[in-house]
């Protein structure tokens, strides 16, 4: 009885004559909706600007940041995006170094990236949440070779006056990054 009922199902399943509330999939490579295709290959949406690159530095072990963005915003903070790219030939497994002198409350994180506003001779730490834990990107353990990762941290926003600031992350060049807002 039980092989009955499991036949009829699978049967009902494989029906094709009948309309389906779902979508055929598309065989297409080209992305639907009139957005493009980025070179790493995701959608752009024909509403969204283009990706901006702002400052790109080079890590050990062939590690890249890009930065795309570093804007402040109404609440007062300031927070830079962008990736963080495996270019190597092997896994990375050094990011201990990035989360800086964090006490392991955010994990391996991107922690001990700082801001220095040279013409304002401060430096900028990554925020924290009432639980202690940066807000900043967090689970970078391992980043396979040709991996992409999402890259952010938010700051305290510096001055108006300030239009530009140095960026530190650990293991990586420091970088010139330009401030929108």
């Amino acid at each position: 009885m039980g092989t009955v009922a499991v036949l009829a199902l699978a049967l009902a399943g494989c029906g094709g004559g009948g309309k389906s509330d779902q979508p055929a999939a598309s065989t297409s490579a080209k992305p639907q909706g009139g957005g493009e295709s980025s070179p790493s290959g995701a959608v752009k949406s024909a509403d969204a600007p283009p990706v901006q690159t702002i400052a790109t530095v080079n890590g050990e072990a062939g590690m890249v940041l890009t930065i795309n963005k570093a804007a402040r915003d109404a609440g007062g903070f300031l927070t830079v995006e962008g990736q963080l790219k495996n270019t190597g030939g092997a896994a990375y497994v050094n990011t201990a170094p990035w989360r800086g002198n964090e006490l392991n409350s955010s994990g391996v994180s991107v922690a001990g990236v700082t801001l220095v506003d040279k013409v304002g001779k401060k430096r900028y730490y990554v925020l924290r949440d009432t639980d202690g834990r940066c807000l900043c990107t967090t689970g970078l353990n391992i980043i396979e070779a040709g991996q992409t990762m999402p890259f952010f941290a938010q700051f305290p926003a510096p001055p108006t006056s300030a239009v530009e600031v140095d960026l530190s992350l650990p293991t990586f060049a420091t970088a010139t990054v330009k401030l929108s807002g």
